[in-house]
């Protein structure tokens, strides 16, 4: 860390004057503890006195062996090393030895690239942030592509980094620049590259359809090369002091409408940095007559992916649910979804479509999948009551056709009988609806009138259980001797 002349003077001051500490002297300017030491020289290796011998000496040539096979690992490594093979010194001497043998860093010159007009395109990324969102947050990023030789720019936000959403952006920055260059130039995230191995490479097969499509051919930048996609990298820093510095963004649609206004407004009306004399928006024209001309067909940017409906007729995308009918419960369907729609297919028919939600852990539920669902399920308990009524009583079945006929609701119908046959008991009930059915009546509660008058001429209980308060401890009515009654009445 390098601290200007004027801030080592005054450590030199306070140390060697003064005879502050150097943890007093970091803590007092503000400076890491390092930079007083190398100040003050208390960095520089301690000298050994005439007579003794470094601790490490028997070391050096181990140690020497491995900085030149590996530079860069650290005194720790190297002292767990050395302690395997019987160092007994300490971290502190390890490390002041290596500190004056290990080789200096290669001092590397840089290429300055000059590409041709309609030749590249970079592409990156800038974390913005986040926005808030229904159930929570997201995180917010701009997606920024610069043609390289006028430095024309465009860009968006986006509130994931895959790859479906990399290619709407760049179908959409094709829209706009009208054409593309022949090469996009990409950093190594991995809805760009999945895997690479020194020179070879492996894209993502979106990536690919996309370039195919546009008829470019994609390209990576080497790692910590800055200057080989330096022009998007100067171009977020441009865009972060020029547009976000100081700006509210409270939602995805309102933010990209302020970018594009600044892009065409202020960043293509700036000088160009390389060109006197010209703005951007003057390079940018006469580069958009070099640029491939856009494809006839628009890419599918739609997102495709296999689902698996729950036992609760829901699938899930992108932390949300979406409901589906009842019918497809625990079978694997075809969900396809772009900014705005998520449809759901079963094969090339579709089952289910919702509006997109952005939120995290929404539920999306269509009403009319509720409501068959909850016909479905009142549909089966009705018929498992139907189901006992037609074995204690077969000749009910004409009553229900009767029922129908005239508009009754099954349902209700259905719960009255149950209580009616609960009540007086299979036979009294068989009984009343073969009256009912012989005198050709349809109202319900003939059933249990008649059930009700064949109860009283065979003075059978009705079976009813009482039913208690819960302050009530005792239930059970304990029978006594009525002799005292009758005595005190002959009294």
């Amino acid at each position: 860390m390098t601290v200007s002349p004027e801030t080592e003077v005054e450590i030199r001051r306070l140390f060697f004057a003064e005879h502050w500490p150097a943890g007093t002297i970091s803590r007092q300017l503000g400076i890491h503890d390092d930079v007083v030491r190398r100040v003050t020289g208390l960095l520089s290796p301690r000298r050994v006195p005439p007579g003794r011998t470094r601790v490490v000496a028997g070391f050096e040539p181990f140690i020497d062996e491995v900085l030149k096979q590996f530079p860069l690992l650290r005194a720790t490594r190297l002292y767990d090393m050395a302690r395997a093979r019987g160092y007994p010194g300490s971290l502190r001497s390890l490390r002041e030895y290596v500190a004056t043998v290990r080789p200096a860093p290669r001092r590397e010159a840089f290429l300055r690239l000059s590409p041709l007009i309609g030749e590249q395109a970079q592409v990156d990324w800038a974390h913005v942030g986040t926005i808030d969102v229904d159930g929570g947050e997201r995180a917010l990023w701009l997606f920024v592509i610069v043609l390289s030789w006028s430095r024309g720019m465009w860009g968006e936000l986006v509130l994931d980094l895959g790859a479906q959403t990399l290619a709407r952006s760049l179908c959409r920055s094709t829209a706009y620049f009208g054409g593309t260059t022949r090469q996009w130039l990409f950093d190594n995230p991995k809805s760009v590259v999945i895997e690479k191995r020194g020179d070879a490479i492996r894209f993502h097969a979106t990536l690919l359809d996309v370039a195919s499509h546009h008829s470019v051919q994609p390209r990576l930048c080497a790692p910590r090369k800055a200057n080989q996609k330096g022009r998007v990298e100067r171009a977020i820093r441009y865009v972060r002091d020029r547009f976000l510095a100081g700006r509210n963004l409270h939602s995805v649609d309102d933010g990209n409408r302020q970018f594009l206004a600044f892009v065409d407004e202020i960043a293509h009306a700036r000088p160009h940095p390389t060109i006197p004399g010209r703005t951007v928006r003057d390079c940018l024209d006469e580069e958009r007559g070099k640029l491939l001309a856009p494809p006839r067909t628009a890419f599918n940017t739609d997102v495709v992916m296999p689902v698996a409906v729950d036992k609760t007729a829901f699938v899930r995308f992108d932390t949300n649910s979406y409901s589906v009918p009842a019918e497809h419960v625990l079978r694997s369907l075809t969900l396809v979804a772009d900014e705005h729609v998520v449809r759901i297919l079963d094969g090339a028919t579709e089952v289910a479509r919702h509006a997109r939600n952005n939120g995290r852990r929404r539920v999306i539920e269509d009403l009319a999948h509720r409501r068959a669902l909850l016909e479905e399920k009142r549909a089966a308990r009705d018929s498992r009551g139907r189901d006992r009524l037609q074995v204690v009583a077969p000749r009910i079945h004409d009553l229900y056709l009767r029922w129908v006929d005239r508009g009754r609701n099954l349902g209700s119908v259905t719960a009255h009988m149950m209580q009616v046959l609960d009540r007086y008991g299979d036979d009294v009930f068989r009984a009343a609806v073969d009256d009912v059915v012989n005198r050709e009546l349809h109202d319900p509660a003939a059933i249990g009138a008649v059930c009700e008058r064949l109860r009283k001429k065979t003075l059978a209980p009705i079976a009813i259980e009482p039913r208690f308060a819960d302050h009530v401890d005792d239930r059970d009515v304990i029978p006594h001797d009525l002799e005292s009654y009758d005595a005190r009445r002959r009294r």
